[in-house]
């Protein structure tokens, strides 16, 4: 992990707190956009999504904080089979290529040393397959997600398969 985001270990949010929950939607509209300026499309369900949303989509969240506030966060669910489903991975833009991702992403490791691990993201978005794909992820299918709107689902089996 880059020596920037070491200093800054991630930590479980708390979405029932209003600053908590209103600081990741703001968050995750700043990372979206990139995305969709990437990938061409704002069909991106995140960028629209309403706090109540947010907070009933059963997500469970890590965050990272730097000195102008929460610039990292990653959310998920475990699966009935033990499958980790990374529903979403967002960086702020001011902490592009600091280690952010690949702190939170490496924390999800250390929780789940032996889980499969399945994410999906925009299929033109080749920064964050290049990120998957140096983490052991493999393009399993492509779908329409929305009009438009393509993605890439990638997945990891369990350590040892």
């Amino acid at each position: 992990m880059d020596a920037r985001a070491s200093e800054h270990r991630p930590e479980l949010l708390r979405l029932d707190r209003d600053d908590v929950a209103r600081d990741i939607l703001a968050l995750q509209r700043q990372a979206y956009a990139v995305e969709a300026a990437l990938i061409g499309s704002d069909g991106i369900p995140a960028l629209t999504e309403s706090l109540e949303q947010l907070r009933n989509a059963g997500e469970t969240w890590l965050g990272v904080f730097d000195a102008a506030g929460l610039c990292g966060a990653v959310a998920w669910q475990v699966l009935d089979d033990g499958t980790v489903d990374i529903c979403r991975l967002v960086v702020a833009p001011r902490a592009f290529r600091g280690g952010v991702a690949t702190g939170l992403l490496d924390e999800l490791d250390r929780r789940y040393p032996t889980n499969p691990m399945i994410v999906s993201t925009g299929s033109a978005n080749e920064p964050a397959l290049a990120l998957y794909r140096q983490r052991g992820f493999h393009p399993i299918r492509q779908r329409e997600a929305a009009p438009g709107l393509m993605v890439t689902e990638l997945a990891r089996p369990a350590d040892g398969d």
